[in-house]
């Protein structure tokens, strides 16, 4: 192994992150062959305390059910101290569930978020 070749293998492999590669997470992700439960029904859930605005969440999802913002001041507020500090040295912003309803419970999320902030839960009324 040549010096400095692991962090160029890091870079490639982020880099070549395609749907090839979704396709094949897909298909081992949480206990899931595909992503053919009905849309709506399970619905994911982000951890506030754990999020840190990576992003891969959004990538991974081929649903479009997230989005990363800015918190809100009220949003903010409501977060433990500790929290408050992570949220600010990563830039005040969190990934949000915009459209749980498009959600197909493929597992994803869960995979690619390396803080396991998401996880999957039964929808409210389903």
């Amino acid at each position: 192994m040549i010096v400095g070749q692991r962090s160029d293998v890091r870079g490639e492999f982020a880099s070549s992150f395609d749907m090839s590669e979704a396709d094949r997470m897909k298909q081992t992700s949480a206990g899931h062959s595909t992503c053919d439960e009905a849309p709506g029904r399970v619905v994911p859930v982000v951890d506030p305390r754990r999020c840190e605005d990576k992003g891969p969440c959004v990538e991974a999802c081929p649903y479009d059910v997230f989005e990363i913002r800015k918190l809100t001041p009220g949003e903010r507020g409501a977060l433990p101290l500790l929290t408050r500090f992570k949220v600010w040295v990563h830039g005040g912003r969190q990934a949000f569930v915009v459209r749980p309803d498009s959600c197909h419970a493929c597992g994803l999320c869960v995979t690619a978020c390396p803080e396991k902030a998401i996880t999957l839960a039964k929808a409210p009324g389903a």
